[in-house]
């Protein structure tokens, strides 16, 4: 886009480019390139070298220890590390409760826990969703309870996104079961150490592993832990999801599998012989993505820009995570019809005797992606949002 392509954004550009070839190892690229689950070590692997370059949270202004990079920057950034198959940094900690924490948590929280989410020596997990509570999560049962200077924690949360290798949960729960379900929510900082904690694990479709299931048992709470005022945990969590809403567009990354798509479809040869990317049908099919993939970056740029400059974000956000979640699973669907029966086999490129490297992860990506159009609030929540909060219905 024009935007992104002034003299002083272009150098920036090959600033970063230059930095990502000469330091992303290429064991890193690799897994990140032909997995879906990247763990904990590999990050914070990727986090460390970013670190040292004082790159490491490309979304922080500078008082936080980030980078104080404006909207089109970051953008540029996170695009060039997804484009080159940078390991994923950590999206809990970086993008959601980092700047959660900045908005709410007190001083002494600010001190202790961002400096670690900067240098990635500390990992986070969000404890929003139950078994009996996902996209209605005013219903969530999850209780903290006062008991002298501190909370007691009863319940459950579900589909904990790498909590087994996080040291922290930033929990929602219910603090007060005399008011209406909204006003009765509460937000704790959770060390995921604590006695009566007890993790199990889910496997997904392509049988990774990165979501657990987990209950407290009478877990005790210190007074500091509670973020904010008691009883704002329904605000202070509609802040958190804003942002994921905004970060689960994953733009960047949607360029990134739309070229190696993009290569595939020219690679791959149809039953006449010929690159599948001159089939009329798949010709149609990637021009449509391409196009839409434009229109998403632009709304994202505009929501990072309008959040650059203090703004909030708002109910404008569930259209980007609909549309994003939605391009998403396009992609993928487009790969596994170019991939024809080879597409049928989990774990392609790991000794399946697939033609070649293009077609390695594409099956993992298409199965684990079957999840993108409900996790942060199911697309069906995000159109309810925007018909009442932007459309007045």
């Amino acid at each position: 886009m024009s935007l992104l392509n002034t003299p002083e954004l272009l150098a920036f550009r090959e600033e970063v480019r230059t930095f990502i070839r000469e330091n992303l190892p290429a064991d890193l690229a690799e897994e990140t390139r032909n997995g879906s689950h990247i763990p904990r070590a590999s990050s914070a692997r990727w986090q460390a070298i970013l670190d040292s370059r004082g790159w490491g949270a490309a979304n922080w202004p500078l008082k936080f220890g980030g980078t104080g990079w404006d909207s089109a920057r970051r953008y540029i950034f996170e695009e060039e590390c997804a484009i080159a198959d940078a390991p994923p940094l950590s999206v809990f900690g970086l993008y959601m409760i980092g700047p959660t924490l900045m908005e709410f948590g007190s001083p002494a929280q600010q001190q202790r826990y961002l400096p670690p989410l900067v240098n990635g020596s500390e990992y986070w997990c969000q404890g929003y969703s139950e078994p009996n509570a996902g996209s209605d999560l005013a219903s969530l049962k999850t209780t903290a309870l006062r008991e002298g200077d501190g909370w007691i924690v009863n319940g459950s949360k579900t589909w904990l996104s790498y909590g087994h290798e996080a040291d922290f949960m930033i929990l929602l729960a219910r603090t007060d079961t005399t008011v209406k379900p909204q006003a009765g929510l509460s937000l704790f900082i959770v060390d995921m150490r604590a006695p009566g904690i007890e993790m199990h694990p889910i496997h997904t479709l392509e049988e990774g592993h990165s979501v657990n299931l987990v209950f407290f048992d009478n877990v005790r709470l210190p007074s500091d832990s509670l973020v904010g005022v008691e009883g704002q945990g329904w605000t202070y969590g509609k802040y958190l999801l804003s942002h994921e809403r905004t970060n689960n567009a994953q733009a960047p990354r949607t360029k990134r599998d739309l070229l190696a798509l993009c290569d595939l479809a020219r690679e791959r040869r149809g039953s006449d012989g010929k690159p599948m990317d001159q089939d009329p049908h798949i010709a149609r099919r990637l021009a449509s993505l391409c196009v839409d993939y434009m229109a998403l970056q632009s709304a994202v740029l505009q929501a990072l820009a309008d959040q650059s400059e203090g703004k909030a974000p708002g109910p404008e956000v569930s259209t980007l995570k609909i549309r994003g979640s939605e391009l998403q699973q396009r992609i993928t669907e487009t790969a596994m019809q170019i991939l024809g029966t080879e597409g049928m086999v989990l774990g392609l490129g790991y000794g399946s005797g697939a033609e070649s490297s293009l077609a390695k992860g594409w099956v993992d990506r298409h199965l684990f992606r079957r999840v993108v159009t409900i996790y942060a609030g199911a697309n069906e929540v995000q159109k309810n949002i925007i018909a009442k909060s932007i459309l007045g219905m």
